[in-house]
């Protein structure tokens, strides 16, 4: 899934690749990813994108109409969710796309003849575009918690954010509500670099172990932004891959310490850690798999 760095870089890259032009058509292709419907995707026919920006793990697309008013201050709000992308199109292919089993979900042609395509892998849909009046109005904008890499988002705001909190640290990392935009990767990877386990529970962290992780939040997301900045869109996820110390590369060994990097499966998504960074060399249990060898 596309987290805060990944879809920052995209910011940046529409914001130089977009902004100032005006779109031709935007086309949807797969019936679910539209979840909004006034006001139309026709309102953007012939619109200048004046701005991109972005809201946690959402792309906002700032559109204002021609002369006749049809699209003034109009925001083309995009979630990648899970397996989606944006492809963007030097060239795109003439002629209306047509609907069918393949991943693309919507096209955003522009007068130029370049634009950009919105694909998603898979058989489970979840990638979302809404057409908005403000960015508000998206429920999963709403409810977003404060982004990490704000000046405004300090040490001692980070702390009065878990305050209370009762879940382990890495759930609580992930939530939306409480911070905006990181997921599984990068509470993964912000855990191994501050060597702490993504069971420990909030309550438990002292005010030297909330420093540790606020700091080692900060650094990780502002390093992976500064990795994907100048990478072309295409190029962006294998960069994320390349990045990772443990998320994703369970078997290979740590590259701290040399243990062997260990995984918790759940049903729909797994975590990797490094014993010995992390939980003192003992594995933790993996309980998908205690099942499976029942």
């Amino acid at each position: 899934m596309p987290e805060l760095p990944e879809v920052e870089a995209l910011r940046e890259f529409l914001d130089e690749h977009l902004v100032g032009k005006e779109i031709a058509r935007a086309l949807p292709v797969a019936i679910s990813v539209l979840k909004t419907y006034d006001p139309p995707l026709t309102a953007l026919d012939g619109a200048a994108v004046t701005a991109v920006g972005r809201h946690g793990k959402f792309l906002d697309i700032t559109a204002n109409g021609p002369a006749a008013g049809a699209a003034d201050g109009l925001h083309l709000v995009v979630h990648l969710a899970r397996a989606g992308w944006l492809q963007w199109r030097d060239v795109l292919p003439s002629g209306p796309p047509r609907p069918g089993k393949g991943p693309l979900a919507l096209r955003v042609a522009l007068t130029g003849g370049d634009g950009f395509d919105l694909t998603e892998a898979g058989t489970t849909k979840r990638l979302a575009v809404h057409l908005v009046r403000d960015p508000a109005q998206v429920p999963g904008v709403a409810r977003l918690g404060p982004d990490p890499l704000t000046d405004a988002f300090t040490r001692d705001a980070f702390a009065a954010l878990l305050a209370g909190e009762r879940r382990q640290i890495k759930g609580a990392l992930r939530d939306q509500s409480l911070i905006a935009g990181i997921g599984n990767a990068y509470s993964d990877e912000i855990l191994h670099v501050v060597r702490m386990s993504p069971f420990k529970p909030v309550q438990n962290l002292d005010e030297a172990e909330t420093t540790a992780l606020y700091e080692a939040l900060r650094t990780t997301l502002a390093d992976a932004v500064a990795r994907s900045r100048g990478v072309a869109a295409g190029r962006l996820k294998a960069e994320k891959k390349s990045g990772m110390r443990v998320h994703g590369r369970a078997g290979e060994p740590c590259p701290v310490c040399g243990d062997t990097i260990r995984e918790v499966s759940y049903r729909d998504s797994s975590l990797q850690y490094c014993p010995t960074c992390q939980t003192g060399g003992k594995p933790l249990a993996d309980r998908r798999l205690s099942r499976l060898l029942k």
